[in-house]
């Protein structure tokens, strides 16, 4: 045997120090630059798939790790044999559909694509009018219905003909193509947040399709200083207490073109969560009022137009709140998913009752966090049952027994059944893991993991994952939860600098968030813990919690994070004189309002696209802030009121083209602040909408932005 002297071994042994010193060095040496380049580092997340009618194979878009654009890929129904079955000249795959067992339909650029499995042919089928999406096969399968320009066209395979069934839609008054509230005057879709968008009926005679007229909401200028001349590009955008849109429920006669729209209670001040045909022909309607206070379920006799109400319910402490609703497969009972109780749940009525009484489906101890799905014999749905923080797909053999559960990986698990509920895709993603999909037999057994999505650049890396404590509220009995992520090897003694954020609602997830994922990593990498709080609103803590946040914004969550930030000051490895906030939305809302309501408890502040301002609200929240006629009182917490409490750091980050935040709101603000003679910062992107986190260019700048004011001012960048 070999000996090896002592100044081999020293040798030997700082070579392999200095190897892992590198290997570490390299690792962490994760920049800006890495999260935001192009491929993305998480790859391609694969699209929801679609299944065939014989439960055999499922389709979905995707790509493999650094290709661009979506081809079509199939799998068997147990998850193997995946391929890829599209060509690479093809424009990306957009909507998916079966025709039959063998044949795909699948929407690329403005053409339909044939595929057939058995024969291995992928042929340019048909044109489609320009902007077609939003694709539904006939019952028959010979045809598809589109939405173009708001209004649905139908597309028939045997002829290659195109053939507009409606003239609904009208222009949207904003030619600048962005933001959530740049939208059609009138159309055929969901509405700005939700809704549906049109369905065929069994026997393809007829098809139910919503429709929204916005021409009675207000005209709201965003001006486009990126236009050659500044645009005052006007949208229509209502405030809370304005009117909002007109929300319709249309039969269309196919063959006809007759239209017959339902007569629904107040569609100004009611939302259409969803319709569904019942095998038989019965249209279920399933509405609720903008408020949430009130909620109605109608059934529509196969070729009538007279509505009959078979349920409804009301409460006045309900707000933002989960909504839906199927028919059994027996097409004679309704499945709704409601919070009637303390936890939402699935309940069944039997719409021929005279007075129909919903009984309780679901297990009362965990949140339904799902629109029921049908599958066979069997009812799945999402819930909460493992922990608050955890998302599982549970079965319910509507034959009897207790629900079990079919996802077994820790993380966040959205499933979609197999016509014959034997098998079950489901999209699964945790705290360093993006969204994949996989498949598990209804029978039980581990998962087959499908797709791998992400560049290696992202899979040879060490993520940090988080850890889930609790502590008692400050100000009540509730019991607080958080989601914690650590910096590696933490060094005794050494004081870490927290940062909270991005704060919002039913954020103590395990689960990916795209961007914000990426960024809270490399901020733990820069040597801040992260801290997310599931503050009052938050699901999986009873109806009571939820509801709190009830005429409460930026009150009562405030102390659930002072209780937080007190529990984190408790930790002996945590800095509390560096402890700062962030968020966008109302998480931008809870971050400055902290800073003004109580000032010093954390010493920097990033508030991105803050609603500072409830009279500029959006119609949508009603449901949390009601009316200013109604509740006047709660449309006086202005921010500015709040003013000359600012002592710390705040920065604003805002995009002009948000619709949603009006930016003229947080001028206002800063206006004021400006005149308190109050120090603060902004960053600011002329064409970024409420979505910047997601957009190109604007992510990469304005995270930038925030990132570097916390370095600053949290001294990491000095350490």
């Amino acid at each position: 045997m070999k000996q090896f002297s002592f100044w081999q071994t020293w040798l030997i042994s700082g070579l392999l120090m200095a190897i892992c010193a590198t290997a570490t060095a390299q690792e962490s040496d994760l920049t800006l630059d890495d999260l935001f380049a192009t491929p993305k580092l998480t790859g391609t997340t694969p699209s929801r798939p679609a299944w065939s009618p014989d439960s055999k194979h499922f389709a979905f878009s995707w790509n493999e790790p650094g290709n661009p654009g979506r081809g079509l890929w199939v799998a068997t129904s147990d998850g193997n044999g995946l391929r890829l079955i599209s060509n690479s000249e093809s424009a990306s795959v957009r909507d998916i559909l079966w025709t039959d067992a063998n044949t795909i339909i699948s929407l690329r650029g403005s053409h339909l694509w044939q595929t057939s499995l058995s024969q291995g042919e992928n042929l340019q089928l048909m044109p489609l009018e320009a902007g077609a999406g939003r694709l539904s096969i006939s019952p028959d399968g010979n045809q598809a219905a589109y939405i173009r320009n708001g209004d649905l066209w139908l597309a028939e395979f045997a002829t290659k003909a195109n053939r507009q069934l409606t003239e609904i839609g009208i222009a949207s008054l904003s030619s600048l193509r962005k933001g959530r509230y740049s939208r059609a005057e009138r159309e055929i879709g969901p509405g700005i947040w939700s809704g549906p968008t049109y369905k065929w009926s069994p026997d393809g005679k007829t098809i139910a399709f919503h429709s929204v007229d916005r021409r009675e909401m207000r005209k709201v200028p965003f001006p486009n200083n990126l236009a050659s001349e500044t645009s005052p590009n006007e949208v229509r955008r209502s405030y809370p207490g304005d009117p909002n849109e007109i929300r319709r429920v249309g039969l269309l006669d196919v063959t006809s073109g007759n239209i017959t729209y339902l007569d629904l209670p107040n569609p100004s001040a009611n939302q259409v969560i969803d319709f569904n045909w019942s095998p038989s022909g019965v249209l279920l309607i399933d509405i609720a009022s903008d408020t949430a206070v009130e909620r109605k379920l109608f059934v529509v006799a196969p070729g009538e137009s007279q509505l009959r109400e078979i349920w409804s319910g009301v409460r006045e402490s309900r707000m933002y709140t989960s909504f839906g609703s199927s028919w059994h497969p027996d097409g004679k009972q309704v499945i709704f998913l409601s919070d009637m109780g303390d936890r939402y749940g699935l309940y069944a009525i039997d719409p021929s009752a005279t007075k129909p009484s919903p009984q309780l489906l679901t297990d009362p101890s965990y949140d339904v966090l799902s629109a029921p799905m049908v599958a066979g014999d069997a009812l799945l749905y999402t819930g909460n049952g493992t922990n608050p923080y955890e998302q599982h797909v549970y079965r319910l053999n509507l034959s009897g027994g207790d629900p079990e559960q079919v996802t077994n990986l820790s993380g966040q698990n959205i499933g979609y059944p197999s016509p014959d509920g034997q098998h079950l895709v489901f999209r699964h993603s945790n705290d360093i893991s993006p969204a994949e999909l996989y498949v598990v037999s209804s029978q039980g057994g581990g998962a087959t993991r499908v797709t791998h999505s992400p560049l290696p650049a992202f899979t040879e890396r060490t993520w940090a994952a988080a850890e889930y404590v609790n502590f008692p509220s400050l100000v009540d009995d509730y019991t607080l939860h958080a989601r914690i992520m650590k910096p590696a090897n933490m060094e005794a003694g050494k004081k870490y600098p927290v940062l909270f954020g991005p704060v919002y609602s039913n954020t103590a997830r395990n689960r990916w968030a795209g961007n914000y994922s990426l960024v809270q990593q490399l901020l733990v990498k820069k040597g801040y813990i992260i801290v997310q709080v599931d503050s009052r609103g938050s699901n999986g803590y009873g109806r009571a919690f939820r509801e709190e946040f009830l005429l409460g914004f930026a009150d009562q969550d405030i102390e659930d994070y002072a209780s937080a930030v007190a529990y984190m000051e408790s930790l002996d490895y945590v800095d509390p004189d560096r402890i700062g906030i962030w968020g966008s939305s109302y998480g931008g809302t809870l971050s400055v309002y902290s800073l003004l309501k109580k000032p010093g408890l954390f010493q920097v502040g990033v508030a991105a696209a803050a609603a500072v301002d409830p009279l500029f609200f959006g119609t949508d929240d009603v449901a949390i802030v009601r009316r200013p006629q109604t509740h006047p009182e709660v449309f006086e917490r202005k921010a500015l009121n709040y003013a000359a409490n600012l002592q710390d750091k705040l920065l604003f980050i805002h995009g002009l083209q948000d619709h949603v935040v009006p930016f003229k709101t947080t001028a206002v603000l800063a206006e004021e602040l400006i005149k308190q003679d109050k120090d603060f910062d902004f960053a600011f992107a002329p064409g970024a909408t409420h979505g910047w986190s997601r957009e190109r260019h604007y992510d990469r700048y304005l995270f930038g932005k925030l990132i570097e004011y916390f370095d600053r001012h949290l001294g990491v960048s000095l350490e």
